[in-house]
Order: structure tokens, then C-alpha cells, then sequence
């Protein structure tokens, strides 16, 4: 795997928290001035972007099932979301005042569980489609396109890709056009999805070996980082795909235009890469903690900038405390499962 998609997958990760850290500062403290500097959400974008990079890569060169190939994404991305959204649901069952954002509701339990868009039973205004877990919302985009892309495989290799296009523009339409009123329709009806394709599209640049100078490369990855972070803090009114999507784009096709050759200064980045989803899921958890103690530290820290640094880094110990010690040994115990030609999971030595 390319080192560089680690580097952008930590940086994606870190835009969430700090999103999420103001977000609670805003509640601890209306008056602090970082709270005006609200910005991070686009961290998912460069995340959807990365998704169809990465399977348009790991799928285009070697034969796979339809079966092998969502069994590597469902061992990927179930085990320790399963957890986390059982965790949060028994503390809302429990203790229902420390999640803010989360209510014990079964059918909404297990819609999350499943990866069914829903609406949240705790917004009082039944607009929002969140899982139990909110952030996760974006893993029911990737899980859709996970079965989608899936379906795709079963296309020739000539035909993948205008396949995928077409099949995500179709249901695009859809639910613009037939569901839009539908919960269903409003959630697959957003213009993210595209973000998905573009990056299977710049999957299928890379692999034809189109690379960009590399003078050219790094001005892109300036412009559409400085892209990026204002167009995420104006919060323009415009589909998502054109204000903070194509700015991902950007970055990506910059990123994997570069050959990064000393990875040892940056390991710590590629590191915090490698943990990126779990930073992703548990770091809600750890800034409720860190909204608890935020009484207790103020008059140590005396200061609000350093009270956010703190939410990050503790949101990255827990996260990377949850990649070595679940995340890892479960993938590797998921692993020594294959699937067949056909659908039914044999052990691996059989294979």
C-alpha cells in the first residue's frame, strides 16, 4: 500500500477530531475564540475519495469473487463497529446522560448494526440520519458502496468502471428524483457517493501509470488542502461533492502522483494512519470523557487552545490503543478465513 494514503488517512482522521473537539467546545465554553475556527468535517471526503482508490487498486490486477471481496471488507469494518455501537448503546441504556447524542432505541440499534440509513431517535427535530454511533453514518455510505463495487467485479475488467458510474449515478437519480422525501432517498440521494467513483476513477489513472510532475503534484496538494479547509469553514451552500469533494480529489491524485522514499520521519503519521478508523470510531467516546473532566484540567491547562490539543491527543491514544489491542488481533483472526469461488467462507489452509 501506498505509505502517502496512510499520511492523507491520518490527516483525514485528525480533521474529524478536531471538528468534533470544537464542537464540544462550543458547549464548554461558548466564549472561547477557537470556537469561530469550525472546520474538519471534510476529513470524511478525503476518506470516501481514499475508499474507491484503494478498492479500484487491490481489485483491477488479480481475480476475486464477488464473495472474497466483501468478506475482506466486512472483517475490515464489522467486528470493532459492532462493538463500539454495542458499547454506546448499553451507556445509553445505562447511563443515558453521558452520550449526548445517542438514545437506547432497538429498531434504531439495529438499523445501525446493519448499516441502514435511520433516523436518530436523539435529534428532537427528526431530521438527522446518524447510526447509534453518529460518525458512523459514513460507514453506511461505505457499506454501500462496498456492495455495490462488489456487484461490479462481476463485470469485465474493460467494463468495471463505467459499470460502477453508472450504476451509482442510476441510483443517484432515484432518490433525487422518486425518494426524495424518503428517509433512503435523502441519504443515497447526497452527492458524496460521487466521491466514492472519483476515487476509483483516479484507481484506474494510477494503475495506467498517469502520474502528475512533481513540481505540479505538490502545488495541487497546497491548493487543495487551502481549497479545502475554507471552502469546510465557509460551509457553502452547494452539493458537498463540489465544494469540499473535488478539493479531496485534488489531494489524492497529488498524493499518489508522489513516490515517498524516507518513511521513517513521517512513521509516526503512517502510524497514526494505520489507526485511523479506530481513531475514527472511538473518538466520540474519548471526548465525551474529556467533556466530563473539562472542569478539572481548566484550571491547569488555562486555556482553551490547549484543552483541544489534549482532546486530539487523547483521541488518538485511545484510538491507537484500540488498533493494536482489537482491531489488529481480530483482523488477523478474521483473516485466516477465505472465501471460495463461490460464496461459502473455508478455512484458509483449503483454499
Amino acid at each position: 500500500m501506498l505509505v502517502q494514503l496512510q499520511y492523507t488517512r491520518a490527516i483525514a482522521a485528525l480533521l474529524v477530531v478536531y471538528f468534533h473537539a470544537i464542537l464540544q467546545l462550543q458547549k464548554l465554553a461558548p466564549d472561547a475564540w477557537l470556537n469561530d475556527y469550525l472546520f474538519g468535517k471534510s476529513g470524511v471526503d478525503l476518506f470516501f475519495v481514499l475508499s474507491g482508490f484503494v478498492m479500484w487498486i487491490t481489485t483491477c490486477d488479480k481475480p476475486m469473487s464477488v464473495g472474497d471481496f466483501w468478506w475482506r471488507r466486512i472483517r475490515r469494518i464489522v467486528p470493532l463497529y459492532w462493538a463500539m455501537t454495542l458499547f454506546a448503546a448499553t451507556v445509553a441504556f445505562v447511563m443515558p446522560q453521558i452520550l449526548k447524542s445517542t438514545q437506547f432505541d432497538v429498531p434504531h440499534i439495529l438499523a445501525s448494526l446493519f448499516f441502514l440509513p435511520w433516523i436518530n431517535p436523539a435529534d428532537p427535530e427528526g431530521r438527522m440520519i446518524a447510526p447509534v454511533i453518529v460518525p458512523g453514518w459514513t460507514l453506511n455510505f461505505e457499506m454501500f458502496f462496498y456492495l455495490l463495487f462488489g456487484f461490479c467485479l462481476l463485470l469485465p475488467r474493460q467494463l468495471r468502471l463505467a459499470g460502477l458510474v453508472a450504476l451509482i449515478a442510476t441510483i443517484f437519480l432515484v432518490c433525487t428524483l422518486v425518494l426524495p422525501d424518503l428517509t433512503v432517498g435523502r441519504f443515497y440521494g447526497d452527492s458524496v457517493i460521487f466521491e466514492f467513483v472519483a476515487g476509483a476513477v483516479l484507481g484506474h489513472l494510477y494503475k495506467a501509470g498517469h502520474r502528475l510532475p512533481i513540481t505540479v503534484a505538490g502545488a495541487m496538494a497546497l491548493l487543495g488542502f487551502a481549497a479545502l479547509l475554507y471552502l469546510d469553514f465557509l460551509e457553502v451552500d452547494l452539493p458537498r461533492f463540489f465544494t469540499i469533494g473535488i478539493p479531496s480529489i485534488l489531494i489524492v491524485y497529488a498524493a499518489t502522483s508522489v513516490e515517498v522514499r524516507d518513511h521513517r520521519s513521517l512513521h509516526w503519521l503512517q502510524v497514526l494512519g494505520d489507526a485511523s478508523y479506530s481513531i475514527y470510531l472511538t473518538h466520540a467516546f474519548t471526548l465525551a470523557g474529556m467533556r466530563m473532566i473539562y472542569p478539572l484540567v481548566m484550571p491547569i491547562l488555562q486555556s482553551d487552545v490547549l484543552f483541544v490539543v489534549a482532546m486530539m491527543v487523547a483521541s488518538s491514544l485511545i484510538g491507537l490503543a484500540s488498533y493494536y489491542l482489537f482491531e489488529l488481533p481480530v483482523g488477523r483472526l478474521l483473516a485466516s478465513v477465505r472465501f471460495s469461488r463461490g460464496t461459502r467462507p473455508v478455512p484458509a489452509r483449503s483454499v
